[in-house]
């Protein structure tokens, strides 16, 4: 099938399709007119490739653990250590965020109140 078409069916864009090709997440033939032609199972692929990045891991994440997306199951093989790795150190990467974003917040909030109180005194 050609691009197009396995965006329609992954329901993602052709852009989409071929970010994931040049990040080398999936891979495409070459028909004579130099049109790019993707098997059937690229369908499975990209939706899985599609919803781990919406999830919030990055496209290297996603290369890491590339071979045991695709399989029309609902969860990856469970010898994937791979990718509950991934999910655990973007979790922890979320974390660290969340943590000095909060940090940040309560310094600007302190100093939100202080500059208040001496602008009413």
């Amino acid at each position: 099938m050609r691009i197009g078409e396995l965006a329609h069916r992954a329901g993602v864009s052709p852009r989409a399709v071929r970010y994931y090709e040049e990040q080398g997440l999936i891979t495409a033939e070459r028909d004579h007119n130099g049109y790019r032609v993707y098997d059937g199972d690229a369908v499975l692929l990209v939706r899985d490739i599609a919803r781990l990045l919406h999830a919030g891991l990055n496209s290297e994440d996603v290369l890491r653990f590339v071979d045991c997306l695709g399989k029309g199951e609902p969860d990856p093989p469970r010898d994937c250590v791979a990718l509950l790795r991934a999910f655990s150190e973007r979790l922890g990467a979320l974390d660290e965020r969340i943590a000095a974003l909060t940090g940040v917040r309560e310094r600007l909030a302190a100093e939100t109140d202080r500059l208040a109180k001496l602008l009413e005194g």
